[in-house]
């Protein structure tokens, strides 16, 4: 290799020491807001087959839009709402219209307890039922808990794809490094053969090339692989055709994120969906209970029954006066209930007083289970904020030392295999910042996810 491509080659890595310094590119967010011109274009791509230009907040748009489990947790709420809307009918007119038209001999009567008809209505409504009535509180309660399942569903399609997202950059960028270690491999093997052929190596370090060389092809088709598996997953998430190939852009999370600080137990007490459900359950508990203490109180139903009867049923021959007898008939009032003694409204109470309990348990460890997690997860992001920085000065002390034997070489002190081990020693080097920068991500976004923070950073 000439003393000009050695020169271009510096040029360059000085250009990837001055993107991994703490105030480089890599370290600045790149997250561009898309205009309505921009999603027009991408929305012809995928009909021309060109690539899909996307960052991560516009990722994270697109699965929202178009993920099947937010989908179910919206039919949920509804489902929620629903239920309750059945209880309250209860509550509101009720009128049914039917008939009880029937032969019969001896005595008129019906199955159902009612005269026999050629036609009948019934018109019913609760008017005063406290445990009937708790009951419809607490459903109301339970179908509001709802949309904080969907939040806490929105917040996992978040998570999972910002980490596709991420993870997939992480290793495109791998394979470009080991791509290179893999030509330095290839040159190392052709010099010791060469070397070997002229007696100046031994066979067992031509084997030893060839191992360093399988091992970086290993490790090629290796993430290869797993590039083909993050591909297909967020084209599912974001709903786009299979094979639309994808280009991403190579960024951080937003710094607002990392500023938090001592903050974040104070926010996750208030911003937490695990809490923010235990908090619905026991307010739903509780209104459940206060319906099941007043069971003792009466119940008032109106009631109206409408009939028109005919004489083939023989009711002038079982009525003490038959001149008295009436086609139509009309019954109304309000049916009322006092409890004098009820089996069933004490147990009521007892098992209603239980789930309060337990509700109100669950939500005290829900509590301390977000402020231990809040507290470790605060703790595992510093220790990867420290790892990334050593691995960022470890991958910096890998380059100047090439930047060292490459002007060695240049003065023919050293030989071609010399630089191109220090070239692998440099790519391994990226690898691990590489690999150490993605794990930071991840314990952020696991922190943010906790705390109840991960929508207000990444919307």
């Amino acid at each position: 290799m000439g003393r000009t491509n050695w020169t271009k080659w510096a040029v360059a890595s000085s250009i990837a020491l001055a993107l991994l310094s703490p105030t480089g590119l890599l370290a600045q967010a790149d997250a561009p807001s898309r205009d309505a011109a921009e999603t027009r274009t991408m929305k012809q791509s995928l009909f021309q087959g060109a690539p899909v230009s996307l960052t991560l907040k516009k990722a994270i748009e697109m699965a929202l839009q178009n993920s099947k489990d937010i989908q179910a947790a919206k039919l949920q709420i509804r489902v929620a709402g629903d239920v309750a809307n059945v209880t309250r009918a209860e509550f509101r007119p009720n009128f049914y219209i039917g008939s009880g038209a029937g032969y019969t001999y001896g005595i008129p009567a019906t199955p159902g307890g009612q005269a026999p008809s050629i036609f009948n209505s019934t018109y019913t409504q609760q008017l005063f039922n406290e445990p009937l009535r708790g009951l419809e509180h607490e459903q109301e309660e339970q179908a509001r808990a709802q949309r904080f399942a969907l939040e806490q569903t929105r917040e996992l399609v978040m998570m999972r794809t910002a980490s596709a997202y991420l993870e997939l950059v992480k290793v495109r960028s791998s394979l470009e490094v080991l791509r290179k270690e893999k030509d330095s491999a290839e040159k190392i093997l052709e010099v010791t053969k060469q070397r070997e052929g002229e007696g100046f190596e031994l066979p067992m370090e031509v084997t030893r090339s060839q191992l360093m060389r399988a091992q970086v092809v290993q490790r090629v088709l290796q993430l290869e692989g797993r590039q083909d598996e993050l591909e297909v997953f967020l084209r599912n998430e974001l709903g786009l055709p299979a094979e639309q190939p994808l280009e991403l852009t190579v960024e951080e999370l937003p710094g607002s994120a990392e500023q938090e600080g001592a903050n974040l137990v104070a926010l996750a007490s208030q911003n937490s969906t695990s809490i923010l459900l235990a908090q619905s359950d026991v307010k739903a508990k509780e209104l459940r209970l206060q319906g099941e203490k007043r069971g003792n109180l009466p119940t008032v139903q109106l009631v109206v029954l409408y009939s028109v009867l005919a004489k083939f049923n023989n009711y002038e021959q079982y009525l003490s006066n038959p001149n008295k007898f009436r086609y139509n008939n009309l019954n109304a009032g309000v049916n009322i209930q006092l409890p004098i003694y009820s089996a069933k409204t004490r147990a009521n109470v007892e098992l209603a007083k239980a789930n309060l309990e337990a509700a109100n348990l669950n939500l005290v460890i829900k509590r301390n289970q977000v402020s231990v997690d809040v507290r470790q997860k605060s703790r595992k992001l510093q220790q990867s904020e420290a790892a990334k920085e050593v691995t960022r000065l470890e991958l910096q002390l890998a380059q100047q030392n090439v930047s060292v034997l490459q002007s060695q070489f240049g003065e023919g002190k050293l030989n071609l295999r010399d630089v191109e081990k220090a070239r692998l020693e440099e790519n391994e080097k990226w690898m691990n910042y590489l690999d150490s920068n993605f794990q930071r991500q991840q314990a952020q976004l696991d922190l943010l996810r906790t705390a109840g923070q991960l929508d207000k950073v990444l919307q």
